[in-house]
């Protein structure tokens, strides 16, 4: 299944991208880019994740990153949140837009926030409880094709946590995530085709990544079976510093060449978004990925772009 419907990119360089790198990149840096960003277009973006500091250093800024996204208009912005005290920070902060975590597999999610992934079923129940009236809400279940320690996961568990996950908000949006970027188009539309038969109630989402080269196949792939929102990160950057092996998120300037292609609308410049991409490769320890900005490179510099 094909169409030219618009598709929305969840820009999440600024949270998935920046959150690896080890060198601490100053708070003025992190909001330019967002602002890059936006202006080239991004309209909605995962901007930063409020978890513990000392897990993760990078992200130690939070609030001031969230204050800064939210003064651009029209952006959506959501912030990721591991379990209901950092998901109270973020409210106190201000956040609008919840993005929550948990992993199919045990042993990521032990690995990841610390606790059973049925400890993180009953705590995203708890959380969306109390959220604020008005919360936007995003539920995404890390390791739903593979995990860096059991390799593949069965499809039936996926179906069978959305089973228990769906009717706990059932107009939440529900991302189906490649943590380690070791899937294939196959399985991809087929967990996405019976998911969505099965439950007719969320949108939509795809988050992968590319360690294997296959990010922009697995988006189509989803695209095929009738998702229209898909993460991706400027320049390739990311990785989970909780799936070994896990290499860059599948970059945003690959995905909107893509969709540009066939005609299909994501609402970015490519132009521009390729200035912030060539700028974010030189961040310091940061790894990049994708191809469309190295094709595109010698081709921008005899126009005068680059």
């Amino acid at each position: 299944m094909v169409s030219n419907d618009a598709v929305t990119l969840v820009e999440v360089g600024p949270r998935d991208g920046f959150q690896p790198i080890g060198p601490l990149i100053p708070t003025a840096t992190k909001i330019d880019y967002v602002t890059r960003l936006y202006d080239a277009g991004v309209r909605r973006m995962e901007a930063t994740a409020f978890v513990s500091d000392r897990a993760v250093p990078q992200l130690a800024d939070a609030a001031e990153v969230l204050t800064a996204s939210q003064a651009l208009p029209g952006l959506a912005v959501q912030v990721l949140v591991p379990n209901q005290r950092y998901c109270d920070k973020a409210i106190e902060a201000g956040a609008t837009f919840i993005s929550f975590v948990l992993s199919v597999s045990e042993k990521h999610n032990m690995n990841n926030v610390r606790r059973t992934t049925q400890d993180s079923v009953e705590e995203y129940a708890r959380l969306v409880a109390g959220l604020p009236a008005g919360t936007r809400l995003r539920l995404n279940l890390a390791t739903s094709f593979d995990c860096p320690f059991d390799g593949a996961v069965d499809p039936q568990a996926v179906i069978a946590l959305l089973d228990q996950l769906v009717p706990i908000r059932s107009d939440a949006e529900i991302a189906l995530c490649d943590t380690t970027g070791r899937t294939t188009p196959s399985h991809v539309r087929a967990l996405f085709a019976d998911a969505i038969a099965r439950h007719a109630g969320p949108s939509w989402a795809f988050h992968g990544h590319d360690t294997y080269g296959l990010g922009v196949a697995n988006v189509l792939a989803a695209h095929d079976a009738g998702a229209r929102v898909f993460d991706s990160s400027f320049a390739g950057l990311g990785g989970c510093p909780f799936a070994p092996g896990a290499t860059g998120n599948v970059a945003t300037e690959d995905v909107v060449w893509t969709f540009g292609k066939m005609g299909i609308s994501s609402g970015i410049d490519l132009d521009r978004l390729l200035d912030v991409a060539e700028d974010g490769v030189t961040i310091a320890g940061a790894l990049s990925g994708g191809r469309v900005r190295n094709a595109l490179h010698s081709q921008r510099c005899a126009t005068g772009i680059a």
